[in-house]
């Protein structure tokens, strides 16, 4: 195949996948409108995708801070700025390192799991039986997934941040000496309201899309063991990739946001 023609075919199979995943997210948003899940459907997803993962990310939180005070303190003191410290561990994490590297945990742990687990049934013809029961597999399984994931990664996004400003203020109080007053002072005056707002809005967006990808790369997957692991693994990739192309678009809407309420006089600190 000449480089040409293997460019051609890339660009024919990312537009065919992004119109198949197009279609997907169309009738995902159908059955949400048309019929919400039961309880006793959606509330052991909540619990997996919500409480299972607190663990791991109150661990990667706590890391994420505490490497920020070790890296920030070293950049700050040579400008004898170390005692704002705060206000770059807290804006950072509230801003971007809390919602993109928790929902990229969240991308490894929930998505690939759900991708394996309705690949696997797909795989097993579970998805053909429930559509020979008269079920529709998307209403099924896919509608309480995203649901899960919408709810619950914005509430665990917040879970990391809270215990990564944990992380930042003890090793910048208990280890470099930073007074814990300058430390909130700080914090206070450089974060904002708008900030928070903002990172829960991405999170909840993050959450859509991990939701979205995981489940229709395992309505696609392929078969045997080896379908079902591919699945897993683009869910990861495709969701890392999205997160941040994500990410990257709601940082510039966020930034003349805040340009158009500064025009009509609306202030945000």
């Amino acid at each position: 195949m000449t480089p040409i023609r293997a460019i051609g075919q890339f660009v024919i199979d990312c537009v065919v996948l992004l119109g198949d995943l197009c279609t997907f997210a169309w009738t995902l948003c159908g059955w949400l409108i048309v019929r919400m899940p039961r309880g006793r459907v959606l509330w052991p997803i909540l619990f997996e995708v919500g409480v299972s993962s607190v663990p791991v990310v109150c661990v990667t939180g706590l890391f994420i801070g505490m490497v920020l005070a070790v890296q920030s303190y070293d950049t700050l003191s040579q400008m004898h700025f170390q005692s704002q410290i705060g206000s770059v561990i807290n804006g950072t994490l509230v801003k971007e390192l809390g919602p993109v590297l928790a929902a990229v945990m969240l991308a490894g742990r929930v998505g690939s799991a759900m991708a394996a687990e309705i690949g696997t049934m797909k795989v097993s013809e579970q998805i053909d039986a429930l559509r020979a029961l008269g079920a529709d597999p998307i209403a099924y399984l896919v509608v309480p997934r995203f649901l899960a994931c919408f709810l619950m990664i914005p509430a665990l996004t917040m879970i990391a941040e809270g215990v990564g400003i944990f992380g930042g203020w003890f090793v910048s109080t208990q280890v470099y000496g930073i007074s814990s007053h300058f430390f909130w002072t700080y914090s206070d005056r450089f974060v904002t309201g708008f900030d928070v707002i903002t990172g829960v809005f991405k999170s909840m967006s993050f959450g859509a899309a991990i939701a979205v990808i995981a489940c229709q790369r395992g309505f696609r997957c392929g078969s045997g063991a080896e379908g079902v692991g591919r699945a897993a693994t683009e869910s990861f990739v495709a969701s890392f990739i999205a997160i941040l192309a994500i990410d990257f678009a709601l940082a510039l809407l966020s930034i003349q946001l805040v340009k158009l309420l500064w025009m009509l006089g609306i202030s945000v600190t």
